[in-house]
């Protein structure tokens, strides 16, 4: 699959796969204070740790047909954020994720891209059901999986914070 393949449109933005030439633009977003709190546990990673993650998304293109996308808003022509399908917990396929520089936050934008990842996992990729988590203080995030039509299924310590899970079927 070429990123071409799997770059996501909407009305007001675009969602390009992520590439090794999008390292700065990625690093202002998951070295923001507000994303770095809730994604990474307030962690600031490096250039070395950015790359990874980085090379592991387009491995992950490569060989599954998802990862994370860089969210680009029409309206000021600015990266605003991020989303994607990422593996965690040991879970049995990817999770939904979305993080938007804070400027950008209350806009529908993380909606409006995470409903676009949706179809597409559903569509495409031919998932059943997705799920996603979200630090049980993050709002935000909470709103966003609510208007998707997301379900809370359980909310679980795990190091010692406490992560909320949702889950929408096909």
């Amino acid at each position: 699959m070429t990123q071409e393949d799997v770059e996501l449109i909407t009305d007001r933005l675009v969602l390009s796969v992520t590439s090794e030439k999008d390292l700065s633009s990625f690093s202002k977003i998951i070295t923001n204070d507000y994303v770095r709190k809730y994604m990474f546990d307030d962690e600031i990673l490096d250039v070395a740790q950015i790359q990874d993650i980085l090379s592991r998304s387009i491995q992950s293109f490569e060989r599954h047909g998802y990862g994370l996308w860089l969210i680009k808003y029409n309206a000021s022509n600015s990266i605003v954020g991020m989303a994607g399908l990422w593996e965690f917990f040991g879970e049995s396929q990817p999770q939904l994720l979305y993080a938007l520089l804070p400027e950008y936050v209350g806009n529908g934008i993380a909606t409006e891209a995470a409903r676009e990842i949706l179809m597409y996992s559903f569509d495409t990729l031919s998932f059943q059901y997705l799920t996603a988590s979200c630090d049980s203080t993050n709002a935000s995030s909470h709103k966003v999986a609510k208007r998707l039509g997301m379900v809370k299924i359980k909310e679980e310590a795990i190091d010692g914070k406490p992560i909320t899970f949702y889950r929408i079927e096909k």
